[in-house]
């Protein structure tokens, strides 16, 4: 593939809800211009984007997918992002890339959850925006039904461009407004057609005409006048709207046939904008990046991929500069200078040798070993650092355990290379409870990690809800003696101590020394500390540690010869044995602080689901897009598959943070049941 300026690229993200038909869409794309000699499906796994036998076996995305193409003297870096929420860090990834979102919408489903994430996600992130309703080939599709539900969300930025044409319920052509032409479809290539008596076309042309007017004064006051706009007028307006993110046009058509997919590439052809017709980025330290090849590299990593076979592959995109196989760049985040070795161009799975990326184009690099995604490669005349890439922290958690005993380092090891290729994943080995816990954005998400590491790392495992980390503590003052004494021919051991046991406002031991008349050698009370120490580790109910525990020694005996620092040791745990049973032992468990934002429709139902997990609400609060902010408190035990839950709940417009707050006492009914999952366990006797 040659090599083209920045004002010959288009970077486009594929976005919209999950199965709208993103893939579909970039396959037909791909056949039209050639990129591809044949147009894939992915109910048959033979697509271009998504190649990974876990996309094949699922026949849905899972991660972003690289495709260029080329058309009439442009190059379109098409990147096909997931559509299912779970892989929500992928879409991030595409839309870095990008500098246009092309969000496909189901025209039988209209505007879904996902079609809203992703036009949000291009508001926030300054991407153009332009909508495909797809889908008209599927019975019950309608596409001026899904258009209005357009407008109506989105507002009137959102402009027809595109229409069909019907008689009855047969689709018979397809309208380009612009050009005032019609065309019908046979395998993908457009005929003309006689231009059709579309009943609502002058409203069509006013929709267009009024967003366009928006994007220039002289324009506005030429469509108040009645003036009718000329074809260079509506084409520069709509480019700049397009750009300024102030107009997002609509196409339609049917991706699996091809349908009307030409006029899509024409319209991304003349509209979409170029890296250099965006406002320049700005980096952290302030400097304007000016896409030129001209300029001080600088270029940012937005994708990994673990590749079994190639090792690690960086995908990055140059926003200024060029990089070369020699080209020797600072990574901003490790301040190392790295070379970058051998440069390839991405297709989908294939791969093709460069010898140079220059500004605005996409490209990767094998066995960039130090880097990970969302680092800033620069020239080292001039060090920026870039923007990365956004993760959302992980909503759900399982603990996993590997089928054969021993594989524990092989499990992550696996999850360490699969975190480089998805940041989203979260892991961690809680010393605590001595489980591995592995956390993502839903079950979906966590079904294909532990399809990973079978597939790529040939490791079976088991997951298993976590468990939670409760404490123990006291409510009540004992007095206790541990007296240790044994003989077993020579030096024997001798150790007696008195010690008052009592609730304390310490986080974990609150060591007293009150001895007096030296009863217990001064060189021993160190050592009684040291054995309370080592036991609060486990307390007496369930063996989780023991807080809040104040401990004042003060009486106790010694001998001459037999006492010793184990001695004493040891009789500071007979003590602690004996008396904590006595001082009123409770279990502790951890409440944690949840911020959920969900639509107002919704809280009813997960204020009550709240209450069900035993949590207290604390206030709601508005907030925006008719969202509300729900606080409360809810024990950790009981938040396991919330994540699935607000899934449900809310169609995936709910999100939510949960952070630990304090420990409160376990009820009695929830204490009974951990003490017996820990006898069972055998921690406890």
């Amino acid at each position: 593939m040659k090599q083209y300026p920045a004002n010959k690229i288009k970077n486009v993200v594929l976005a919209g809800h999950g199965g709208s038909g993103k893939t579909s869409l970039a396959e037909a794309m791909l056949w039209l211009s050639g990129a591809a000699d044949r147009m894939g499906k992915t109910a048959d796994g033979n697509t271009v984007c998504d190649f990974d036998p876990e996309e094949i076996k699922r026949k849905t995305s899972v991660s972003t997918a690289v495709a260029p193409l080329e058309r009439n003297g442009l190059k379109i870096n098409l990147l096909d992002a997931p559509g299912l929420f779970d892989y929500v860090g992928g879409v991030n990834e595409g839309y870095r890339a990008a500098e246009t979102a092309l969000i496909v919408v189901a025209a039988k489903d209209g505007v879904a959850v996902g079609s809203e994430k992703a036009n949000k996600l291009a508001l926030t992130t300054g991407r153009s925006r332009i909508f495909f309703i797809n889908k008209l080939d599927t019975e019950g599709a309608n596409f001026y039904k899904a258009y209005e539900a357009l407008r109506e969300a989105f507002g009137p930025s959102v402009c027809p461009v595109v229409v069909p044409y019907y008689e009855g319920d047969a689709l018979k052509c397809y309208v380009d407004i612009i050009e005032g032409k019609a065309f019908t479809f046979a395998n993908g290539k457009a005929a003309a057609c006689d231009m059709p008596a579309l009943d609502n076309l002058d409203e069509l042309k006013d929709q267009l005409n009024e967003a366009i007017a928006e994007t220039d004064e002289e324009l506005m006051m030429k469509f108040f006048d009645g003036e009718a706009f000329t074809h260079d007028e509506i084409v520069k307006g709509l480019s700049m709207g397009i750009a300024s993110g102030s107009i997002a046009p609509v196409y339609c058509g049917a991706a699996l046939n091809a349908e009307a997919v030409e006029l899509l590439l024409a319209g991304i052809e003349k509209y979409a904008p170029t890296p250099c017709d965006v406002a320049p980025e700005v980096s952290e330290e302030g400097t304007e990046i000016k896409v030129s090849e001209s300029e001080p590299t600088a270029a940012i990593l937005f994708k990994t991929v673990a590749d079994a076979f190639v090792g690690k592959m960086s995908f990055f995109k140059v926003l200024a500069g060029k990089i070369s196989s020699d080209s020797p760049l600072v990574n901003m985040r490790t301040g190392t200078n790295e070379k970058f070795g051998k440069l390839i161009t991405v297709r989908g799975k294939k791969q093709e040798d460069t010898n140079c990326i220059p500004a605005g184009d996409i490209g990767a690099v094998t066995k960039l070993g130090n880097a990970n995604t969302g680092d800033t490669f620069c020239d080292p005349g001039r060090q920026v650092t870039l923007k990365g890439v956004e993760y959302p922290n992980p909503l759900l958690s399982k603990a996993i355990l590997p089928v054969k005993k021993g594989e524990e380092d092989k499990i992550a090891s696996g999850i360490s290379k699969l975190i480089d290729e998805d940041p989203s994943i979260k892991f961690v080995t809680n010393a605590e409870t001595h489980q591995m816990v592995l956390s993502g954005q839903g079950d979906q998400h966590i079904d294909v990690i532990v399809s990973k590491l079978k597939s790529r790392f040939n490791v079976d495992v088991i997951l298993e809800t976590p468990r939670v980390p409760y404490r123990e503590t006291i409510r009540k003052t004992v007095e206790q003696q541990g007296r240790h004494k044994k003989q077993s021919g020579g030096h024997g051991q001798f150790g007696d101590v008195y010690i008052r046991f009592g609730p304390s406002e310490a986080e974990g031991l609150e060591f007293v020394d009150e001895v007096v008349g030296g009863t217990v050698p001064r060189q021993f009370i160190p050592s009684v500390e040291k054995g309370l120490l080592n036991c609060i580790k486990k307390g007496v109910l369930a063996g989780y540690p023991m807080v809040g525990l104040r401990a004042a020694l003060y009486f106790g005996s010694s001998h001459p010869v037999d006492s010793s620092d184990m001695a004493f040791q040891m009789a500071a745990s007979i003590a602690y044995k004996e008396g904590i049973p006595k001082a009123a032992p409770t279990l502790l468990e951890p409440i944690g602080t949840l911020k959920a934002i969900i639509p107002n429709d919704n809280m009813g139902d997960v204020m009550g689901e709240v209450s069900v997990r035993r949590g207290r609400v604390l206030g709601m609060d508005p907030a925006e897009d008719g969202m509300q902010i729900l606080s409360a408190e809810v024990p950790m035990a009981e938040m396991g598959d919330f994540a699935t839950f607000m899934r449900q709940c809310a169609q995936g417009r709910g999100t939510f943070t949960f952070e630990f707050a304090r420990y409160e006492d376990c009820p009695s009914q929830v204490a009974q049941k951990v003490i017996e999952e820990a006898k069972e366990r055998g921690e406890i006797e």
